[in-house]
This record gives C-alpha cells, structure tokens and sequence, in this order.
C-alpha cells in the first residue's frame, strides 16, 4: 500500500493553526476537534517515551511506566530528537545524554 505525501502547504497550515494558539485550554479544544481520543493517547505517549529516553531509562522501565510497545520506543529512539529537544528545553526538562535511550533490553 503507497502512502500518500502531505502538501507541504497542508502541514504548514497545520504548523500555523498551533502557533496561533495562545492558551492551553485553546491547545485541548483545537487538538480535541482535531484528533481521536486514541491519537491524543498515542501523541502524549511518545512524548512520555522521549522524556524516559533522555532520562536514560531502559526499555523495560519504558514499556511499564507508558505501556508504549518496544516498536514505538524504538521509533521514539531512532527520530533525529531536535523538535524534542526544542520542547523538553523550554518545559525546564533537562536533557541527560546526546546518545539517549541506548538500546537496553
């Protein structure tokens, strides 16, 4: 099955709308319309899976403390970390190595 590209005008839409925002309360209302429960679910989950990852936590510990599965921890491991970091670093989260979440099973 071929995955379809989005424009880049639709993502940039997107990227626009959330930097529009201005409260939390705005954040859930627009990401509420925007996305199921599940994808919300899904989203906030792989933001706790990077969190753990720079926190050097073992897979192990991920899994139990998300219930992330090791292919979404691993998935989490392998993205380039910079929107992440952006995010963690202005959250006050202290990113703890440049090599996070080293495979340990």
């Amino acid at each position: 099955m071929k995955r379809r590209k989005m424009k880049p005008s639709a993502l940039d839409e997107l990227y626009d709308a959330v930097l529009c925002l201005k409260t939390k309360e705005e954040c859930k209302a627009f990401f509420e319309d925007l996305c199921t429960v599940l994808e919300l679910q899904t989203l906030s989950q792989r933001l706790q899976v990077a969190k753990l990852l720079r926190s050097n936590k073992v897979y192990n510990d991920i899994v139990a403390a998300t219930g992330a599965s090791t292919a979404t921890i691993s998935r989490v491991n392998r993205s380039p970390g910079e929107g992440y970091d952006i995010v963690f670093s202005r959250l006050g989260h202290e990113t703890v190595s440049d090599n996070p979440g080293e495979e340990q099973e």
